[in-house]
């Protein structure tokens, strides 16, 4: 199936360059996918935002419900506590005979309902009714009703509206003070006579409007709705007191007694008085209380189809960005692979007329990358080639000089010197006799080319002898000073290791200048490993200048000061236990330091990894 399906593909795209077919497979593989599947996310997403904010609205609800019904249960139980005690139904219902009785009855109301005006927050005023005739009205707790105004109303003809309802509690709104909410309950006696009632007025804030404030993020509305479906609190205080009408209540009631939605005449006085949500757009959400109140929540729905607009806004562009910066990268790719492929075709052309200095500039580490860095590897490898072929016959005869050359035995230089030693001698020139001596044990060294390894006793007679010719060519400009421990001369050191070192303060210290010139030399042993010390007291080094030596990046003729030599050759044979050091004051004083290992036998080289 595999095979067969490749066999296809390639038929059909056998006659398509490389730049429409990766197009092709780029609009199949990601290009309809892509849109295919963004329709669906799209979708789903607005689908599932919806209900979520749908969630979030009933949950909020339900939250403010259980409020609301807290707080109505709390006022509701200190009412009914109060309109139900014993002790206060027997008093208002019995006759009093003297001043002493009625004193007893407003002590004993003081001393418990006082208090009890205090229990919950937000009661500002807190009264109890009665209509015995041998009670007092102290102006305290106990009242008359009488025909003056209590909340805008007439307080006689509200206390018989009241006490004639069928409703022993009862919530009102105050229509003159909007800030407040009054509660009473019948006092009965126990034959269900009225006694009088309990009065309570409320703070419509404290007690029901700081759970309405900013209902969903200030886009909706939330009404706490009475048994009679009647405004008692909500975010929009000038509709408190109307009567709501609204389909889908629990018990089927659309909100107003004896009236259906459809029943409403809008020419109706009366109906000024309904606050009508049948046919609003907004989503309506009834929350029952335990109490027989609903909460009835009011929520914008332009909010969630602007929320769902801007989210679909949102992720088309996010869509056509990505494709659009799909499309640009897809592009830039493939004009530059088949850019890159073109210019390897004409460098091979250039490469078969026999043009091998031809290179391809590579930046990029992919697999065309790697084809151009074996172009350019092949391209050098061949003009290399026919360059050797070329100059062979020049290096056979340049290797035939050489091996002349190298037929001169270092031998004649000892015998030469050791004929001058001799004709000194015989001439008993003492001062020859010294040079000719210091020059035999340098070349001694320097000639020897057999051996890498020797111990640092002869590495000193080494030195000693290269400061001895020094000495003879600037008599008295030069103090050198020796600290040599004596236990390090029968280890191992490299040859010519502190020589190149020493020669150094004479070549670019400029010792010889100054009038109290000084070397110190010192080795010594320090643990596991040997110390060797040149101090001089000469012109110094530039901070660049040691700082390019310290990098390795100092370019001098011959390596200026030699120290590349010295670092390689201590890495080469003992690794990163080896270090050179050196340290100087422009215009003052050199310090090198090198340290190894002790070495009790010769050190060889380490194979590098």
């Amino acid at each position: 199936m595999r095979v067969w399906l490749e066999n296809r593909v390639i038929r059909y795209t056998r006659g398509m360059n490389l730049r429409r077919k990766i197009f092709v497979m780029y609009g199949l593989i990601l290009l309809v996918p892509s849109l295919i599947l963004g329709g669906i996310t799209m979708g789903v997403v607005v689908r599932s935002f919806h209900e979520n904010y749908v969630a979030t609205v009933d949950e909020s609800i339900k939250q403010t419900a259980i409020n609301v019904d807290y707080s109505k249960k709390s006022y509701d139980l200190l009412a009914i506590r109060t309109a139900t005690d014993s002790e206060l139904i027997a008093r208002l219902g019995r006759e009093y005979a003297d001043m002493t009785q009625i004193i007893d009855t407003v002590d004993y109301l003081d001393r418990n309902f006082m208090l009890t005006s205090k229990y919950l927050p937000g009661i500002i005023d807190f009264r109890i009714y009665h209509t015995n005739d041998t009670l007092v009205e102290d102006g305290r707790l106990l009242w008359r009703p009488q025909h003056r105004l209590l909340s805008g109303l007439d307080e006689w003809d509200w206390y018989e509206k009241t006490m004639a309802s069928s409703t022993l509690l009862f919530w009102s709104t105050a229509p003159e003070h909007p800030g407040r909410i009054v509660l009473t309950s019948k006092i009965l006696n126990s034959a269900g006579e009225p006694l009088g009632m309990v009065y309570i007025l409320l703070d419509y804030n404290v007690v029901f409007g700081n759970l309405l404030k900013h209902p969903f993020a200030e886009d909706g509305s939330l009404y706490i709705v009475d048994d009679e479906k009647r405004i008692l609190a909500t975010t929009e205080q000038d509709k408190i007191g109307r009567r709501v009408l609204a389909s889908g209540w629990p018990e089927g009631d659309d909100g107003i007694e004896g009236r259906r939605s459809g029943e409403i005449d809008k020419e109706d006085p009366a109906a000024a008085a309904v606050y009508d949500l049948t046919g609003t757009k907004q989503l309506v959400t009834l929350e029952p209380l335990t109490s027989g109140w609903y909460v009835v929540a009011l929520t914008q729905m332009k909010y969630m189809d602007g929320r769902s607009i801007t989210l679909l806004a949102l992720i088309a562009g996010t869509a056509i960005l990505l494709l659009v910066l799909s499309m640009f990268l897809i592009t830039t790719i493939i004009n530059n692979v088949v850019r890159r492929i073109r210019r390897l075709g004409h460098r091979m052309y250039d490469l078969s007329r026999g043009e091998f200095d031809v290179t391809i500039r590579n930046k990029v580490q992919d697999e065309l990358g790697d084809l151009e860095l074996m172009f350019n590897s092949m391209s050098e490898r061949l003009g290399g080639l026919v360059e050797d072929i070329r100059t062979s016959s020049l290096l056979e005869r340049e290797q035939a000089f050489k091996a002349m050359q190298a037929q001169i035995n270092p031998h004649f230089i000892y015998n030469s010197l050791s004929l001058l030693r001799w004709r000194a001698l015989d001439a008993q020139d003492e001062e020859q006799v010294r040079i000719i001596d210091a020059l035999s044990t340098f070349y001694r060294q320097t000639l020897n080319n057999q051996v890498a390894v020797i111990p640092i006793r002869e590495e000193l007679e080494h030195v000693k002898a290269y400061l001895e010719v020094q000495q003879l060519r600037y008599p008295e400009r030069v103090r050198l000073e020796w600290d040599i421990e004596e236990q390090v001369l029968s280890l191992y050191t490299l040859k010519t290791l502190l020589q190149p070192i020493v020669e150094n303060c004479y070549a670019h210290g400029a010792i010889t200048r100054r009038g109290d010139g000084a070397i110190r030399i010192a080795v010594w042993r320090n643990g596991d490993s040997v110390a060797m010390s040149v101090v001089d007291n000469g012109q110094g080094i530039a901070p660049e200048v040691l700082a390019a030596l310290e990098a390795g990046t100092y370019l001098g003729s011959g390596n200026g000061f030699g120290t590349a030599n010295i670092r390689e050759r201590l890495a080469l044979y003992f690794g990163e236990e080896a270090a050179l050091k050196l340290d100087s004051e422009a215009g003052d004083w050199t310090r090198a330091t090198i340290r190894f290992p002790a070495c009790t036998e010769p050190p060889i080289i380490r194979r590098r990894g």
